[in-house]
């Protein structure tokens, strides 16, 4: 599991939102959950450095400024802002998230079966031009 750090490859071309294609992101209650899947998500097959571990403060200084200009300057098209806005207010109350390499629904599927067996707060799946909900 790496320290997260945001990417210029992991915004909008248009507005700058976070916007990681290629990528799920998943935030929990309890950032100790995050931890803990993270670890059982290499144990299941998943590179290491494929998994990020974003605490709420680094959430909030780093995606967070990214919504700023997501409807700038004309309103945004897609929910990419939005989605930043929901993080934020979860991160606010405490939340952890992992950003994980997910560039195939199996992947996504893989990360999910061990995402349900704690609680879990949103799960987002980033392709190109879609963010699905997991």
């Amino acid at each position: 599991m790496r320290n997260f750090s945001l990417d210029p490859s992991m915004t909008a071309t248009i507005g700058g939102a976070f916007y990681p294609t290629g990528y799920s992101m998943v935030m929990f209650p309890d950032p100790d959950d995050a931890r803990q899947v993270g670890r059982q998500l290499v144990e299941k097959g998943f590179s290491a450095d494929a998994i990020y571990l974003i605490p709420p403060d680094i959430l909030l200084s780093q995606i967070t400024p990214t919504a700023s200009d997501a409807d700038n300057p004309l309103p945004s098209a897609g929910t990419e802002g939005a989605t930043v806005r929901a993080y934020t207010k979860l991160a606010r109350e405490g939340h952890a998230a992992l950003l994980v390499k997910t560039e195939d629904e199996e992947a996504a599927e893989r990360l999910m079966a061990v995402v349900r067996t704690v609680p879990y707060s949103i799960a987002q799946r980033y392709r190109m031009l879609v963010i699905e909900d997991l």
